[in-house]
């Protein structure tokens, strides 16, 4: 796995925030999803072979999360400010001419930046669909205040058991993520419909997400849709993930 070096930048609130790159070339943001951080576009090769296609590819973490800042005051979390923070990460690294994507979480990012006016080429949504990006479905979010509330009470071997072992040995601050989710706004339809940046949505065969999906490239006007092998968990780490999204950018 390649590990460049972490590199920091400032929040619009000065908070210090994280970011690695891979590759020289037309820049592209990737964002990662919740309870990840940039190595989700590392540990598999993904952004090493989007990399091999000609781009910068630039991995923030969410703050929260990885390397960022993980504050514990709620007015350090408004609403919104993950795609606050990613418009922060395009003005201080200069950014004019990029492409965007984003997986789970990131792909939310990803259509609040659209919908707040960023100006990619194009962009990528990865592992989400029309419901999610309504603010209409659960999700991993849901799961994680679930277990957060109950922890240390679940019965042996069910799944919220299971996760809550893992949370607990994983060394991820809890009180940031709760923040994180509560800082997490709806994209309504009506905004979707006025995007004008054509938009790749890219989902496992077995995401449960899949059906809402064609939801989404229902209302981006200049969507198109992809499919790839996985559920919501391994979906991003395949090969044809990074394939799909280095032909999408290509113009394929």
């Amino acid at each position: 796995m390649l590990d460049p070096a972490v590199s920091f930048f400032p929040g619009r609130d000065d908070a210090r925030l994280a970011y690695r790159e891979v590759g020289a070339g037309r820049p592209l943001v990737l964002l990662h999803g919740l309870l990840g951080d940039a190595t989700l576009w590392l540990r598999r090769g993904q952004a090493e072979a989007i990399a091999a296609g000609g781009y910068r590819v630039i991995m923030p973490d969410f703050r929260g999360h990885g390397s960022s800042a993980k504050p514990h005051d709620a007015a350090a979390y408004p609403l919104d400010v993950l795609a606050d923070d990613g418009f922060a990460l395009l003005e201080h690294l200069g950014l004019d001419d990029y492409d965007l994507g984003g997986y789970s979480l990131g792909a939310r990012m990803v259509m609040r930046m659209l919908v707040r006016g960023a100006t990619p080429g194009r962009a990528v949504v990865g592992g989400q669909g029309l419901r999610e990006v309504l603010g209409t479905g659960g999700g991993a979010g849901e799961l994680l205040r679930r277990v957060v509330a109950g922890s240390g009470t679940f019965e042996p071997g069910s799944s919220e058991e299971r996760f809550d072992r893992w949370l607990r040995s994983s060394g991820e601050d809890t009180v940031a993520l709760l923040h994180v989710l509560d800082s997490i706004v709806p994209t309504p339809a009506e905004t979707i419909g006025r995007i004008q940046v054509p938009t790749l949505v890219v989902v496992g065969a077995d995401d449960e997400r899949a059906a809402s999906a064609d939801g989404l490239v229902a209302a981006l006007p200049y969507a198109t849709r992809a499919m790839v092998p996985g559920d919501h968990g391994t979906a991003a780490a395949t090969p044809e993930f990074a394939a799909a999204i280095v032909d999408f950018l290509a113009g394929r």
